[in-house]
């Protein structure tokens, strides 16, 4: 059934997302920081874009964001401009920034005191499971506004699961980073030692990729790798973001995440060679540029 949704945030991400809404039929208000950005979506999938958050907000059943970080989210929803302002009551909040599980259980509590609802949902897929409509969403709220929420976001959804309370999508999402991070860098280091020891790093990675070796990140990211293209995909900035999130509540948690600290570092370096903005498999580029071998 249609709903009044408004989406908040047009990046790599939210653009597409927001389209797949459009395209389910529901009807969508959009804004975006930039709103040039904000009236190319309208031109092209319809609807209405508006000025502030709140008056994207505003008779909307529910309001999805997808913006940079915690500051982001809090200038969107909080304030005289923010969504929470102009939102009805009963109607449901649904944050897809990857943001920090505090930030969650904190706009959580302020939803409730204002009679909203509000779900932590980062996404993982990256901008072709956005385009696509494939993205993995991972929840973290109440029970019943989850199962009113879960089939608008099946939209761009091909797996949606309440994790457990407010701050529980968060986590979890932290918990994909972490092991991405030690995939991706095993991954540059074995195409890496592939290419220096005289192999044809893709029948290499065609042979391992049938066996125990096999992951997202190899099937869709080796091919670019090896040709050293990383001008795509999700950027170095944005991962440096995500791990410091982890690599904070491990802090807190007295949980010790050694290797997602080693490879922070190495983003880091990647960083400084003016990668900011290049693909996270970009870590090969900083071994290739290495005067010896690491170890």
């Amino acid at each position: 059934m249609s709903k009044r949704v408004a989406f908040l945030g047009l990046g790599v991400m939210g653009y597409p997302m927001a389209g797949h809404l459009a395209s389910a039929g529901h009807e969508v208000t959009v804004y975006n920081r930039t709103t040039e950005k904000a009236e190319a979506w309208v031109k092209q999938h319809g609807g209405r874009h508006a000025a502030t958050p709140a008056a994207a907000a505003d008779g909307a059943e529910y309001v999805f964001a997808c913006v940079g970080n915690d500051d982001d989210v809090r200038t969107v929803t909080l304030g005289d401009d923010g969504a929470f302002a102009g939102m009805a009551g009963g109607s449901v909040f649904v944050d897809h920034t990857t943001a920090s599980a505090d930030l969650a259980m904190e706009l959580d509590g302020i939803a409730q005191a204002a009679g909203l609802h509000f779900i932590d949902a980062p996404v993982s897929g990256g901008q072709a499971g956005a385009e696509n409509g494939a993205l993995t969403v991972m929840c973290g709220g109440e029970q019943a506004v989850f199962d009113k929420a879960r089939p608008v976001m099946d939209a761009y959804g091909k797996a949606v699961t309440l994790m457990g309370a407010a701050g529980a999508g968060q986590l979890t999402k932290m918990v994909n980073q972490i092991c991405i991070a030690g995939i991706v860098q095993g991954l540059a280091e074995g195409m890496n030692f592939a290419q220096r020891a005289g192999l044809d790093p893709m029948q290499v990675a065609d042979v391992i990729g049938k066996g125990a070796a096999q992951s997202w990140q190899l099937d869709n990211r080796h091919k670019t790798m090896i040709e050293d293209k990383f001008d795509f995909g999700f950027a170095v900035n944005w991962m440096r973001k995500d791990l410091g999130i982890a690599l904070g509540e491990g802090s807190r948690r007295g949980v010790p995440l050694p290797l997602t600290a080693l490879v922070d570092q190495f983003y880091g370096e990647v960083q400084r060679m003016g990668g900011g903005r290049w693909d996270t498999s970009s870590l090969i580029r900083r071994l290739r540029h290495a005067e010896k071998p690491y170890g």
